[in-house]
């Protein structure tokens, strides 16, 4: 139960208050009269109150019963003893839950009043007793439509943020189970005599992937073993708005999953003592996320993105992945045999970001914006390696032993090169040697500081900005001939440092913290993350239409392709520039170059200034031609760029996809360009956001994998290598898989080749990297995948099976797109239904909701497009055409073919499982009751209720084709978490309908309008923490 009420005693007894509440958010009452009524405690009192102990209240250490069946007379926090150490996890879990919600219910009552709490307890009963009643209809709904009507704008935000705390403290304890299970499962392969390193008895950990596939034959040792260390995982980091909690939450509940292992830790043999402070420490961080204002009030800069995505990397992966390279190491040697190591220098993963160079519809991200993020995250990374050098230095402080002649017992030329510069006569050589690498890395750091003041007091337009002294003497900065620019110098110096250790014998010191330094620097380099820079190619074809303008040679965009190929490409050849460098910012170029051109032109003078490594890719959206590239090369070739970023189309829009091999077809037959391509690669990007809004899911998703498998035909005519950039989000609407594992290994053969690159956007980068243990986790599942795709034979698709997807694409696009686009209905309902207007307002991104300020749901960004359908369960743009499909053609001669290809065939039965995933976690009877409240129009009625029709048949088509009596019912973890959070999310559905109605009606920029805003969004909040995703 949440929220129940606990019997309490008189004031003189409370430190001998008996607990009876069976509660996840029930509360450890202050004081209450008899009669019921609240009484306010004497100040002596509330400070008696604040100093319980936490033995006395609920507790993190309940008892458990020991296999001999003795039971403890301590109780869990619902008063039950744990029963079996077989269920322990689980019945932790629950514990953890219910008293995490014990300690938030007592911070209501304390800080609101019980009978606040009252009402979230009421409010949560209703919702309890609706579920049970196992009807679909909106009239379950009923009570809590009655009851939250009475409540107040201030209620309505108290009540709401209630139930968002709880989902989110909730989700912090369902993360650490997932880590508990984890050191369970390890523990318990340790125990039967395996490494324990990774997860050998997990078909999706790499552990697991080298002992089957050697068991069954599939590959040798020699080839997994080149496998590993040929292969990378590129991992992008983007600001994508779709984390809606705080990072000052985000925080809060690591803190919280830090306390919850600590008390693992000592679950066995700690003291009262230990386990009281723990229990402590839990209620003052529980009480401290109520009292912490979970809305965003300010928007924050492209900066501040950059900032929070980097967070992950100096907090958690900094020290994650040379560990899990450790174990992967452990592993290796452990099946394959000690010749089989990971190489010293070998790079399984690299990693990249977006935030800070992704100016795709956002204005905020301007070229000194990425000029900042790239000095910030060379600060960040010298400061980073310069910590690590430093600890090494007390590390090997040793002297490799002499002999009675005072020589060396060893001779080595690395060794010869660590005392040339550390001395003769050093007593500690390696520290010595060193020094003055901490050193340079000290001043690396203050270089780059040095630069970013400087930059940054150049664009204050008050001459202030930085803390660069103006009287400092200008020979006394730094100069970028004392500071490390490429990971070669550093790398080259540690490589000598271990190779001098090993050649005197100390292979075990080599081989401990410096080969994770060295691993890191592999892995990082000196910019931490290099920047991706993302721009649509209209804003490159005006900047080169008012160069040709400007140079009296016509309108660039008034020429056809073949012409704009052709000039284009006697550019290249060219060694004259087009124009000076600077022209369009001089005075009177506003009548040549239109403000979108000069911000063009300056990105790849910003392009041309940055130094190695600090950029990686030139992404192009809505790139449609082979014009679309070339012009990116020429830009950068004309701003004098020494190496050229790789230039990388992204194919959004389904029309963008199907002509993406004709694109590359024509690209790769122009010599220019092939010269340019760095040992023959060719990086593509397939956008999985854009195409599925365009035409559906599962058009979207069969022209993703045909797209991808035409390329690779181009690719080898050509004899060219082409990666390709997964563009995906978290939510299945998005391209998003909550299997990693299978995702990968579902992509067409001959695509990944031990190459893949992919997103990691908004919360996705907090729920996989943000905690160590879940962080070392998705590194394993990602090695995994990309070693099992290259050994795993999966043929292509028949031509019987390839026109059966021909044809269930047809279908399902026209069904959708005769809804989203040709229906006038529709957006009316979209806008009406949904909280997709007042998105906006939740601050949690730098970028705008729209690529451009005008347009209907076609320029609306795919992440607040799926974010609103979220919202109110419907989740359409992922099952919308899908059911119509499937309908069509189980009632034609071809059913058999359909059947035939759920069951043989994995990539679109991976597909068709994640749309029933997605129709599990949806409830139309919550989308019906927002149209009731919020859709005043009998038209646009009427389309929702063709639209639940439609959902509904689309469930029945579903579960016709897998063979399920019920939606999802082999994925019982799936089933159980929807159980347990259905009726808290129903609680804020109906809150968020409320509230959306009064908003809508309220007078503009009254105080009532701006408490309800904040109700608003503490409920979209609660909602995204129960569905578990956003956009």
């Amino acid at each position: 139960m949440l929220f129940s009420r606990r019997a309490v005693a008189a004031a003189s007894r409370i430190r001998h208050q008996q607990i009876v509440a069976s509660s996840s958010l029930s509360t450890s009452r202050s004081l209450q009269a008899s009669a019921g009524r609240t009484t306010h405690l004497h100040p002596h009192q509330q400070q008696q109150r604040a100093w319980l102990s936490s033995l006395n209240e609920p507790t993190l250490f309940p008892a458990i019963v020991n296999s001999d069946d003795a039971v403890d007379n301590s109780s869990s926090s619902d008063g039950s003893p744990i029963a079996n150490k077989n269920l322990y996890d689980d019945h932790m879990l629950r514990s953890d839950v219910r008293t995490m919600g014990t300690l938030l219910g007592d911070a209501i009552a304390l800080h609101n009043g019980e009978d606040v709490l009252e009402k979230v307890e009421k409010m949560r009963k209703m919702a309890k007793e609706s579920r049970a009643l196992q009807t679909d209809g909106e009239e379950r709904l009923t009570p809590m439509v009655d009851f939250v009507s009475n409540l107040s704008a201030k209620e309505l935000v108290i009540i709401s943020r209630a139930f968002a705390q709880f989902l989110g403290v909730a989700n912090a304890a369902e993360a650490h189970q997932r880590c508990r299970r984890l050191k369970l499962d390890l523990t318990k392969e340790g125990s039967e005599g395996n490494l324990g390193a990774l997860h050998e008895t997990k078909r999706d950990s790499t552990a697991g992937v080298l002992s089957q596939f050697l068991n069954d034959k599939k590959a040798s040792k020699e080839e997994l073993f080149q496998s590993l260390v040929t292969q990378t995982v590129e991992l992008v980091l983007t600001a994508h708005p779709t984390q809606v909690n705080r990072r000052t939450l985000l925080e809060k509940h690591g803190r919280v999953q830090k306390i919850l292992n600590d008390a693992d830790s000592i679950r066995d043999n700690g003291t009262p003592y230990q386990r009281q402070l723990l229990d402590d420490d839990l209620r003052r961080e529980i009480a401290s996320i109520w009292q912490t204002d979970e809305v965003s009030r300010v928007k924050p800069s492209p900066q501040d993105e950059a900032e929070r995505g980097t967070l992950v990397i100096e907090t958690v992966l900094w020290e994650v992945l040379p560990s899990f390279l450790r174990k992967l190491d452990a592993e290796m040697k452990s099946t394959m045999g000690g010749e089989y190591g990971l190489p010293l220098t070998a790079s399984p993963f690299k990693f990249a970001s977006w935030m800070g160079g992704d100016r795709d519809g956002n204005p905020n991200v301007t070229p000194n914006v990425t000029r900042e993020v790239c000095l910030t995250n060379r600060i960040k990374a010298a400061r980073l390696f310069e910590a690590d050098v430093r600890e090494l230095m007390g590390l090997i402080s040793g002297n490799p032993p002499r002999g009675m002649d005072d020589k060396c017992r060893y001779e080595s030329s690395a060794m010869d090169r660590v005392r040339e510069r550390a001395g003769a006569d050093s007593r500690a050589p390696f520290r010595s040697y060193l020094h003055p690498v901490a050193t340079k890395l000290k001043t690396t750091s203050a270089w780059a500081r040095q630069e970013l003041q400087q930059l940054q007091k150049k664009n204050s337009t008050n001459g202030s900005a930085g803390e660069l002294d103006e009287n400092q003497p200008r020979a006394t900065l730094i100069s970028v001939d004392e500071v490390y620019l490429s990971k070669d110098e550093l790398m080259e110096e540690l490589l000598t440092v271990h190779q001098s250790l090993c050649d005197t014998g100390n292979a075990v010191v080599a081989n401990g913290r410096l080969v994770d330094i060295i691993r890191k620097l592999s892995a990082f380099g000196l910019t931490l993350v290099p920047l991706d820079v993302r721009q649509e190619s209209d804003n490159h074809s005006e900047a080169l239409d008012c160069i040709t303008k400007y140079l009296g040679l016509g309108s660039y965009s008034q020429w056809d392709e073949e012409a704009r190929v052709n000039w284009i490409t006697q550019q290249l050849q060219s060694k004259r520039p087009l124009i000076r460098a600077g022209t369009w910012n001089e005075a009177g170029s506003e009548e040549c170059f239109t403000p979108t051109a000069k911000d063009a032109l300056d990105t790849f003078e910003m392009i041309s200034e940055q130094h190695e490594a600090s950029l990686g890719a030139y992404v192009i959206s809505q790139c449609t031609s082979a014009s679309d590239i070339l012009a990116v090369l020429l830009l950068q070739r004309d701003a004098g760029v020494k190496k050229p970023l790789r230039v990388v189309p992204l194919f959004e829009t389904l029309d963008d996809l199907k002509g993406a091999a004709a694109t590359m077809e024509q690209l790769l037959s122009i010599p220019a360009y092939i010269d340019s391509l760095e040992d023959r690669k060719q990086e593509v990007m397939i956008g999985y956001s854009d195409s599925a809004k365009d035409a559906g899911r599962l058009a979207a998703s069969w022209a993703q994998y045909e797209t991808q498998v035409e390329l690779s035909q181009v690719a080898k005519k050509h004899n060219v290598d082409f990666v390709y950039f997964h563009g995906k989000g978290g939510t299945v609407g998005r391209g998003g898989n909550p299997n990693t594992f299978d995702a990968v290994v579902s992509h067409a053969p001959g695509t990944i080749n031990g190459q893949f690159r992919v997103t990691e956007q908004g919360e996705m980068i907090n729920q996989n990297f943000g905690y160590s243990d879940r962080a070392e986790r998705t590194l394993d599942l990602y090695t995994a995948a990309v070693l099992a795709e290259q050994h795993t034979d999966r043929p292509l698709p028949t031509k019987e099976w390839k026109d059966m997807m021909d044809k269930l694409s047809d279908i399902s696009c026209d069904a959708y797109r005769k809804i989203v686009r040709d229906d006038e209905r529709f957006v009316p309902y979209f806008r009406a239904a949904t909280p997709e207007l007042e998105l906006s307002n939740l601050n949690i991104g730098s970028r705008p909701a729209k690529r451009k300020a005008t347009g209907g749901v076609e320029s609306l960004r795919a992440i607040p497009w799926i974010f609103a359908w979220t919202q109110t369960r419907l989740n359409l743009p992922t099952w919308l055409g899908v059911g119509e499909a499937i309908n069509e053609v189980l009632a034609s001669e071809d059913e058999k073919t359909l059947r035939t290809m759920y069951k043989e065939w994995g990539s679109f039965r991976t597909t068709i499982d994640l749309v029933e995933m997605i129709l599990a976690k949806s409830d139309s009877s919550i989308a019906r009751h927002y149209e009731n409240v919020l859709v005043s129009d009998p038209e646009t009625m009427a389309l929702g209720g063709e639209i639940r029709k439609i959902h509904d048949a689309t469930e029945h088509a579903i579960m016709d084709l897998s063979g399920h009596k019920t939606l999802s019912e082999n994925d019982h973890l799936l089933l159980r978490l929807m159980a347990v959070r259905n009726p808290y999310v129903d609680c804020l559905n109906v809150l968020q309908a409320e509230t959306l109605m009064r908003l809508r009606q309220s007078e503009e920029g009254s105080s009532e309008e701006e408490v309800l805003k904040d109700a608003l969004l503490t409920t979209i909040t609660g909602v995204a923490n129960g569905m578990g995703n956003t956009g």
